[in-house]
């Protein structure tokens, strides 16, 4: 049976090209969406990107007949209509004035034309959700974006296996182990924990690579890098991926204080300054809004953007032992630049190691924007936590950064590590469990 989907502004704003992602059901949009959607148009991100298409199509619709009394969206798919709603079906108690209240009489009113036709409210505002549901006006997630359900199914990077008792032994005296199980579907450069299966407490480190290859043993060097030395199992194996020129996309994803962005700089620097594989260290992280016009702030580009840079400023003070005329020459010299992610489009950047902090931030289309500037001899590390979500827009399963660790771990161009542990400090490692 056709259904009915009433839009919320939210759906619009996040995918411009929804409307066509219902297959054959009618779609109706109230006309105070139409408003919403007009505020946004001049925003210079992301979202007014996508208010300013959603209105083309609309427009290009409009061109086909009524958009009120209804038009085929296209071939396959259902009708299209703008409607308004009648003042009695807003439900008693509720503000007129607020648009929610409003798209949900327009869903009441369309429910009362059709009877027989299940109406169904789609909106990425969970309250919104929930008003609809304690008014029993059925209601669904808009999931477009999403390459998973739950936070949880997220790739991690990493897993146990389990083998036999003897291939750990050979691993270790230094024969060469392949890994071909079917079963297990292992991603390139995942790391795996050899567990013997005789002997729980048998284990040892590796990478997987590929079905070709032997896997590459993982061990804890002695020495650090920039005075940075990996604390736990987690970090091992995320600065083997930092420092592996081979893998030029490296996704970390952990809460405050694992030391995501601390590894990354550290292994920045190190292949920088000391083994010259990249001309430049670049750093930025998102304005948020990305994208607004930071003009207004006084100085230069660099200067408008350190207030948003210092965390990482105080990663580099740190690896740098305080050394503020070193971190000033590296600036002025241009071996470390500050870079904003608002004037990136329509570069080509070569010979850098790139490092984008709090990518979380960033939806599907401005990750894509910041990751095909990556020029030849270039490594590019989008680091973040999905817990810790800026923009209402996005969630832990729709933000860029997941989408791109889902997307890209298929493929051996591209390793992720998902930090587990924080190691900041006991004071930090307390208030993130109990706070």
């Amino acid at each position: 049976m056709k259904k009915t989907y009433v839009l919320d502004t939210n759906v619009f704003l996040t995918n411009s090209n929804s409307i066509f992602e219902f297959k054959n059901n009618d779609i109706v949009i109230p006309i105070k969406v139409l408003d919403e959607i007009d505020k946004h148009k001049k925003r210079q991100d992301g979202v007014g990107l996508n208010a300013r298409s959603t209105i083309r199509i609309l427009d290009n619709l409009r061109s086909k007949g009524n958009l009120h009394k209804g038009v085929r969206i296209a071939r396959g798919k259902g009708i299209l209509l703008v409607r308004g709603y009648d003042l009695e079906d807003m439900p008693i108690g509720c503000d007129v004035s607020s648009v929610d209240n409003q798209i949900i009489a327009t869903a009441i009113t369309e429910q009362k034309r059709n009877l027989k036709r299940k109406v169904i409210v789609v909106t990425r505002d969970i309250n919104m959700r929930v008003k609809c549901d304690s008014l029993e006006i059925l209601t669904e997630d808009y999931v477009s974006n999403k390459v998973i359900t739950h936070r949880s199914e997220l790739y991690t990077g990493f897993r146990q296996h389990l083998v036999d008792d003897q291939i750990i032994d050979q691993f270790y005296e230094g024969e060469k182990i392949y890994l071909d199980d079917e079963s297990a579907k292992f991603h390139p450069h995942e790391y795996v924990m050899l567990v013997s299966n005789a002997n729980e407490k048998k284990s040892a480190l590796a990478r997987f690579d590929s079905k070709m290859l032997p896997l590459k043993r993982i061990t804890d060097s002695k020495d650090s890098i920039w005075g940075c030395k990996p604390r736990n199992k987690e970090q091992m194996f995320a600065l083997d991926l930092l420092l592996d020129p081979e893998i030029p996309i490296v996704t970390l994803i952990g809460k405050a204080g694992c030391g995501k962005t601390l590894l990354a700089i550290a292994a920045g620097l190190q292949q920088v300054l000391d083994e010259n594989i990249y001309k430049k260290l670049l750093v930025s992280r998102p304005v948020q809004p990305l994208g607004k016009d930071i003009g207004y702030l006084p100085g230069s580009m660099e200067e408008k953007m350190r207030p948003w840079l210092m965390p990482i400023q105080d990663n580099i003070d740190f690896l740098l032992n305080g050394k503020k005329e070193s971190m000033d020459m590296f600036f002025e010299n241009g071996t470390i630049q500050i870079e904003a992610l608002t004037y990136i489009r329509g570069r080509s950047i070569s010979n850098a190691f790139i490092i984008v902090d709090e990518a979380q931030n960033l939806t599907t289309h401005e990750l894509k924007t910041i990751i095909t500037r990556v020029g030849e001899n270039t490594k590019i590390i989008l680091t973040g936590d999905v817990e810790q979500i800026d923009s209402v827009y996005l969630d832990s399963t729709s933000n860029g950064l997941s989408y791109a660790v889902e997307k890209l771990k298929a493929y051996d161009l591209a390793g992720h590590m998902t930090l587990v542990k924080g190691e900041r400090s006991k004071v930090a490692t307390l208030a993130s469990k109990v706070l």
